[in-house]
């Protein structure tokens, strides 16, 4: 099965799976009872291909529009009168919504200079560029009232009536619900009201039971769903308020708010550029174009949804909303949903092939029973007259042939995945991680690799700088700084305080600690300046920042071009301590003077950084380069010539815990690689402090790596534990060569713009929710909230408990459908009549599907799971212990149901008329608890003790004690519907301990050996 599996159904992959493939298991899954039940949570290809086709037309439509809209500008002369709206003016604002829209929209130029440019609009808006909006109440509520919200139209949840409604398209439940029909009309006819109506009417209440179990699974389900989609949503952004710079969420912008955007962010809102540097946004989304756009006062215009590639800068927001451009676009699309994932659709592949098999068995059954009543009447010689109970019979017939469909077909397998993953993603979310994508936690169950970043999620990123060398000396940092000649003070106050992404609000200068904003480094960067005595405004007013190339992981530098009060010019860089420092070529003395950088000054600097570097420091170069005073704005920053005013050394202390859950990574079979921008020496101290770099590993540097040829990166990439002053392209390379030359399961961690490419190559991406830019986590599969790896070491354990759960689910299911297949055929082959009626069976049908996910599909995680081998990219879902398991149980229960089927009524001194119903009674029961019981067995597929963390599993207990209870309600009180007899306590007794004795039959089946496969 396992081989024609992975033949028929092996194309779709976790990730980025061709539409072909996703076609083709489609046309295959030709025999399914509730398409729309079954297909729920897969890709819906036909809505996607629409929506592509409609955000192509957008794009198409917007850039024409775009286009004739600024040639149109060419010939209108002026600006036409605007009428304020009355209802804009009584709320104190002078411009409208619309107005805003077509502005902004059509990049209008012209009407933005009628307007008065961006200043006018911030004037009109009752706005502030250096204050922002009111955050008074009173003022938010008007804004809102005129503008709107930021919030797009969504379609309304579905409600239970809806899921039942989807749980009554299953054509077996129709198919049944007719033959209750027909029987009540036919019972009626010839027995009366009620009598007669008994049969059809415990058809009707199984076919109710059955739809509104699953109703309120499914029910469950989706409201499980909603509440991980709006984590998902949540995204915030940094706006200035009554001049207090805050995170808010995306969803409370307004039209006047001033927002904070840096690289690898995206724009929540249509809005107009008010200043900023090197700014370049990624307008593909909405336009279909690649190459970025450069943003600036000439062209001022932001749209929704777009992505900033480069620069940082602020923003005015002009539209919200459905107003804007991307609201517009989703407006007008349908959610195709998300790519199925492989188990979901292996295990469809597993329900095709049973529900054929099942199928022949019910034609096949059907077929034999009939059969038998045409010869029974050709013996009687009455085969030309029909009553009214042989039509009843031939209708009871038709009836557990279809329901032996329903039984047959598994149509709980593939759901029964989505069930154990809305299960596990929503306790991820109460262990800090967020899954994105249903897929990723699945596949992380399977991961043989980790490629992990360093700061921030093997570390603290709480930075504080311990140590400099600066004018030839290396020092300690007090709280009270250090002590340095004045002129070299104040060229590193101007670094500090000039050259930084970062921002000190709410410096008061009373000795109090201001609060600093910016990523860890830039934090500890300007404490540093703070400890010194430097004040951030003070700094910022004695020159004017005429251009700014914001730090990303390519450069592994940031840089500044300051206007002096004089005229002049002066760059200021900061970076990757060798990469900085091989750019100087002057340094600050013991003096404070500036002298050539000779070969014995180079030599000490590079063994400071590597001093530095050998106690786990982050080191960064600071220097600076007067450049005269002809600089544009429009010139490259200088890259070469560069005074070194010194090496700070950065301490960022590893996670508490992060030790511990490397080496349980390593106990279960993943292997944990640490890849990182910093300097190698630095990166080797923590590795082994975390333990990833053992004796045997090999760090490597990223320029080395990136130079090997591919046959000795066959040879190295095994042994490379740490990768230092790695690009994302060296990050991208080794996923991809550990993907296809090495067949592993590759998960990759990532925050930058950059990382983006990995964490799409990788098999599972991970971007951090902390530090992780919107870029990184839109490319993600799973969000790290916390930036820790101990998360990460428990996504993988949460996802190796949903794929070992499904095994278990799938070993329950299929031993339920081998037996009630064989002991319906066999006995109507045999003896020509079923011993499990319609009624019956949909029980059945609902403990192994429904109630069977639930108990076994959400089995929560041991720490036993990570002290096995992961399955890998090879492995078998329907492993050898399965089928022994499968295989064994059914030999068992078989051989149970025919003993009694033959013997029982000797054995039970059964006589009388009622002797054949309560043999069909005691068969029944021992078959419902042979489920129960192999329903526990089934909780550890190699290990005897099943009971271990039972109570634990509220859900488990729960299912087990309601089916044990309706089981004893069906038998004793509703016979009359469900064709059965109350029985005698040593018949309930038997029929217990026949069920009991499948838990050690399965113990002493767990003690056979088989192969791993």
């Amino acid at each position: 099965m396992e081989s024609y599996l992975k033949d028929q159904f092996g194309d779709v992959k976790p990730k980025n799976s061709s539409e072909e493939a996703l076609q083709r298991w489609r046309k295959l899954c030709w025999l399914v009872k509730n398409p729309k039940r079954r297909f729920r949570f897969t890709a819906n290809l036909t809505k996607r291909s629409e929506a592509e086709a409609i955000r192509q037309t957008f794009q198409a439509n917007f850039r024409v529009a775009v286009i004739v809209s600024q040639a149109a500008l060419q010939f209108i002369q002026g600006l036409t009168d605007y009428k304020v709206p009355e209802e804009v003016k009584a709320a104190g604002f002078q411009i409208g919504a619309d107005e805003l829209g077509s502005i902004v929209e059509r990049h209008d130029v012209k009407k933005l200079g009628g307007h008065g440019g961006v200043e006018g609009i911030v004037d009109k808006l009752s706005t502030s560029i250096t204050s922002g909006i009111s955050a008074s109440e009173d003022s938010l509520k008007r804004r809102k009232e005129i503008y709107g919200v930021n919030k797009f139209t969504e379609s309304p949840p579905k409600g239970f009536w809806f899921f039942v409604y989807e749980a009554l398209q299953d054509m077996t439940l129709m198919i049944l619900a007719a033959c209750a029909l027909l029987s009540l009309i036919v019972g009626i006819i010839m027995e009366g009201w009620p009598t007669g109506a008994h049969d059809g009417l415990g058809i009707v209440a199984s076919i109710l039971l059955v739809v509104f179990v699953t109703a309120s699974s499914d029910y469950k389900q989706s409201l499980q769903f909603k509440d991980l989609d709006a984590e998902k949503k949540k995204i915030s952004v940094q706006v200035t308020r009554d001049g207090l710079r805050q995170k808010i969420s995306i969803y409370d912008l307004l039209p006047g708010d001033i927002v904070h955007l840096n690289i690898g962010d995206q724009v929540p809102a249509d809005g107009l550029f008010i200043s900023g540097f090197s700014v370049l946004i990624n307008e593909s989304s909405l336009t279909g174009e690649s190459e970025p756009v450069n943003v600036n006062a000439i062209n001022p215009f932001l749209l929704s949804g777009t992505k900033v590639q480069d620069g940082s800068f602020k923003m005015l927001v002009a539209t919200v909303g459905m107003r804007t451009q991307w609201g517009k676009l989703m407006a007008t699309l349908s959610e195709g949903g998300d790519d199925e994932t492989p188990l979901q659709v292996k295990l469809n592949g597993v329900a095709t092939i049973i529900g054929k098999i099942g199928l022949f068995f019910a034609v096949v059954t059907f077929a034999v029973l009939v059969q038998g009543l045409f010869a029974r009447k050709l013996q009687d010689g009455s085969h030309w007259s029909w009553s009214g109970d042989e039509a009843m019979e031939i209708l009871e017939f038709f009836a557990v042939a279809v329901t032996i469909v329903v039984v047959a077909v598994p149509e709980g397998l593939p759901l029964a995945v989505t069930l154990s993953l809305a299960f596990a993603m929503k306790k991820m979310m109460n262990d800090k991680a967020l899954v994105r994508h249903l897929a990723a936690c699945e596949t992380m169950g399977s991961a043989t690799t980790i490629c992990s970043d360093k700061t921030g999620t093997l570390t603290t990123n709480h930075m504080t700088v311990v140590k400099t060398c600066i004018c030839e000396k290396v020092m300690e940092v007090s709280e009270s700084g250090f002590e340095i000649p004045d002129s070299a003070m104040k060229i590193l106050l101007q670094s500090i305080f000039n050259n930084t992404g970062g921002e000190v609000v709410n410096s008061n200068g009373n000795g109090r600690k201001p609060e600093i904003l910016g990523t860890p480094t830039e934090t500890a960067i300007l404490e540093l300046g703070w400890k010194l005595g430097g004040d951030f405004q003070v700094e910022r007013q004695k020159a004017t920042i005429v251009k700014v190339e914001p730090f990303n992981s390519l450069k592994k530098r940031m840089g500044v071009v300051l206007e002096l009060h004089d005229g002049s010019h002066r760059a200021h860089s900061k970076g990757a301590s060798e990469i900085v420092l091989a750019n100087c070529d002057k340094f600050l003395n013991a003096e404070g003077e500036v002298v050539p950088l000779d070969e014995s000054a180079t030599n000490y600097l590079k063994d400071t950084i590597e001093k530095f570097a050998n106690e786990a420091l982050r080191t960064l170069c600071l220097a600076y380069k007067d450049i005269g005073s002809e600089f544009s704005a429009e010139s490259p920053i200088p890259i070469e010539g560069y005074t070194c005013i010194g090496i700070v050394g950065i301490k960022d202390p590893v996670r508490p815990g992060v030790k511990e859950s490397v080496a349980i990574c390593r106990s279960a079979g993943i292997v944990v690689r640490m890849v990182t921008g910093d300097n190698i020496n630095t990166a080797k101290a923590i590795a082994r402090e975390c333990g990833i770099l053992t004796e045997d590993g090999l760090a490597i540097e990223g320029p080395d790596f990136r130079e090997k040829k591919d046959e000795e990166l066959l040879e190295l990439i095994p042994k490379i534990q740490v990768m230092a002053r790695s690009s994302p392209l060296d990050k991208h390379k080794l996923v991809k060569h550990l993907k296809t030359t090495f067949q592993e399961v590759v998960a990759v961690t990532g925050d930058g713009t950059n990382d983006a490419p990995a964490l799409h190559e990788a098999d599972i991406g991970l971007a951090m929710g902390i530090a992780g830019t919107e870029v990184a986590k839109e490319s993600a599969d799973v969000l790290i909230l916390d930036d820790n790896f101990s998360t990460i070491a428990t996504v993988a354990k949460w996802g190796r408990s949903v794929y070992i759960n499904i095994q278990k689910f799938v070993q329950f299911q299929l031993t339920v459908n081998v037996v009630a297949l064989i002991v319906n055929f066999s006995s109507a082959c045999l003896t020509g009549n079923a011993p499990l009626t319609a009624v019956q069976l949909l029980w059945v049908n609902m403990i192994m599907d429904t109630l069977g996910a639930l108990a076994l599909a959400t089995e929560p995680p041991t720490d036993d799971l990570m002290k096995r081998p992961p399955v890998g990219r090879k492995g078998n879902f329907i492993s050898n212990v399965m089928w022994r398991n499968i295989l064994g149980q059914s030999i068992y229960q078989l051989i149970i149901i025919w003993y009694l089927q033959t013997k029982g009524k000797s054995a039970f001194n059964l006589t009388g008329s009622d002797s054949d119903l309560i043999l069909n009674t005691i068969i029944f029961n021992s078959f419902v608890f042979c489920q129960v019981f192999n329903e526990i067995s089934s909780r550890e597929m190699e290990k005897i003790n099943v009971f271990k963390g039972i109570l634990k599993n509220y859900v488990f207990v729960a299912v087990l004690t309601c089916t044990v209870v309706f089981q004893i309600i069906i038998i004793e009180f509703l016979g009359t519907f469900a064709n059965t007899h109350p029985l005698s306590l040593s018949q309930w007794f038997v029929s217990i301990l026949l069920g009991f004795l499948g838990m050690p039959i399965a113990a002493g089946l767990k003690m056979i050996p088989v192969g791993s496969c």
